[in-house]
């Protein structure tokens, strides 16, 4: 019996020591950036989360080739910090790849620091052309569509609701300046008037002279260009001041925290974005599903869908040609119709998704709607008119 059981673990031994090479896989690093404090803290969060579900995901699948490490870093949504964490997730080249920023003025200060390493990224949020169409750097590439998209389907949408002017708010970084150059082209392509243009700072806190003037100039609509923490100010003090225009803006205040700090104001709200609702995307049940299994406290917020799809992105390239940031750059030149739960990828040659879909949304009982599946769609409520 000795002998039999001696024997019995030997061979026990022998079998765990001939799989362990098959169970131990090469441990590869990935990063996420984006903003995970501050004023668009919740975006960055919710794309943190989608990033590392996907990482999940792919390391409880047993076909996966490699077991990949998360880091993640906070670029806070401002451009020196942007350019730190920038260049310590490049200079680390255990780093493979990185699924990288929300804000445009981080992404478009940054992307010098990606080419200068090598260090392959795909953007999972930033909208402002530049950032692809600035530079010809292989290493960049953007999942999400851009401000020129975004701007030429509200432009047209808005003026064809009957809405004839504005007066239009923007933030004075690349990003609003951008916003403000695309809505503004368009919006008079489609035969909208701008009667007065106001540039604000980033950290604006009273907006009394810029508000006081718009209500002078009577505009059917408020528009503004910038994120979340500017936009709740802008629509709180337009109450203040008894500015009853209709309020419209941009990708940047679709979030929760926009309905959370305006309240019952933010109801009529209507905002763009790129890609479908989530809801409506190829994968977008199973991967809500999926994030409430995780058990993550936040939500994936409006684009977690894009984090988790660049970051999928990332590991089914390296599953395909190995960790090397060079052989990640050079297949992601060839990615087309690549199938992600945002839809079909397909890169150009600046790395730029080509196939992106905009889509219009309302704040409704304080929750972001797809313009399509509201009231104010039905006509069972009325926006704001003069």
């Amino acid at each position: 019996m000795k002998l039999k059981r001696l024997i019995s673990f030997a061979l026990g031994l022998l079998l765990i020591m001939a799989a362990g090479p098959v169970l131990a896989k090469k441990t590869v690093e990935v990063a996420f950036i984006g903003p995970l404090t501050g004023g668009v803290s919740a975006i960055g969060v919710g794309g943190r989360n989608s990033a590392d579900l996907a990482v999940k995901l792919r390391n409880a699948d047993p076909k996966a080739k490699y077991h990949y490490e998360l880091v993640v870093l906070d670029d806070e949504c401002k451009p020196n910090a942007g350019v730190q964490v920038a260049t310590k997730a490049a200079a680390n080249k255990k780093i493979i790849a990185a699924a990288t920023q929300y804000c445009s003025v981080v992404a478009l200060a940054s992307v010098d620091v990606y080419h200068k390493f090598g260090l392959p990224v795909v953007v999972w949020g930033a909208v402002h052309p530049d950032i692809t169409y600035g530079n010809n750097y292989k290493e960049v590439h953007r999942i999400n569509g851009t401000m020129i998209n975004q701007n030429e389907v509200a432009a047209k949408f808005i003026t064809g609701l009957g809405y004839k002017t504005w007066v239009t708010l923007y933030d004075t970084t690349d990003y609003g300046k951008g916003m403000n150059e695309y809505f503004t082209k368009y919006l008079k392509e489609n035969g909208g008037k701008i009667l007065g243009s106001f540039g604000v700072t980033s950290d604006q806190q009273d907006f009394t002279a810029e508000l006081t003037q718009a209500k002078k100039l009577n505009p059917d609509i408020i528009w503004f260009g910038g994120l979340t923490p500017l936009g709740v100010r802008i629509r709180l003090q337009m109450e203040k001041l008894g500015l009853t225009s209709q309020f419209q803006s941009c990708s940047g205040i679709i979030s929760d925290a926009f309905i959370t700090g305006t309240g019952n104001l933010g109801e009529g709200t209507i905002a763009f974005r790129e890609g479908e609702p989530v809801e409506n995307l190829p994968g977008g049940k199973w991967f809500l599903e999926e994030y409430g299994k995780a058990g993550y406290k936040e939500a994936p917020d409006a684009f977690g869908p894009f984090a988790f799809a660049a970051m999928n992105l990332i590991l089914d390239v390296i599953e395909e040609v190995g960790p090397s940031r060079k052989a990640v750059v050079k297949r992601m030149e060839n990615i087309k119709g690549y199938e992600a739960i945002v839809g079909s990828v397909t890169f150009d040659e600046h790395g730029q998704n080509t196939s992106p879909a905009i889509t219009k949304y309302v704040v409704q009982d304080g929750k972001w709607v797809p313009w399509q599946n509201s009231e104010y769609a039905s006509g069972k409520r009325k926006l704001k008119r003069r």
